[in-house]
């Protein structure tokens, strides 16, 4: 039975390192403090959001549809994903988010009441 990695320890949360390497079909071991790559910092919902947003090619509308989720709870969660990877996350991404939202609402995707909702979400 294969087990998942962890990066946090369950006794004091921090972060856990790799101290040993072994390969099953030679039998080598190698020691030392390895660091886990920063992708390991997610949890499974996250991670599984980051594949399913790179299968769309970056698309939150496509993400939308295959969340059945709204723009701003996709824009929610990828913040999530860049503050948990170390990226910030500013007024800036929700000043896009406000804006993209504007401009779905000028493009007709969406109607002032949808756009009026998802801007009150946004605070």
């Amino acid at each position: 039975m294969k087990k998942e990695i962890i990066s946090v320890c369950p006794i004091c949360s921090a972060d856990l390192m790799i101290s040993k390497l072994h390969c099953k079909r030679c039998g080598v071991e190698i020691s030392g403090d390895f660091v886990l790559p920063t992708i390991n910092k997610l949890s499974k919902e996250q991670l599984a959001f980051v594949i399913m947003f790179l299968k769309n090619q970056g698309n939150i509308k496509a993400v939308e549809k295959e969340m059945n989720v709204s723009y701003p709870t996709v824009k929610k969660i990828l913040n999530e994903v860049l503050a948990t990877l170390g990226f910030d996350v500013n007024e800036d991404a929700l000043s896009g988010q406000r804006q993209e939202i504007l401009d779905r609402l000028s493009r007709r995707e969406i109607s002032f009441e949808e756009a009026n909702e998802l801007l009150k979400k946004l605070k």
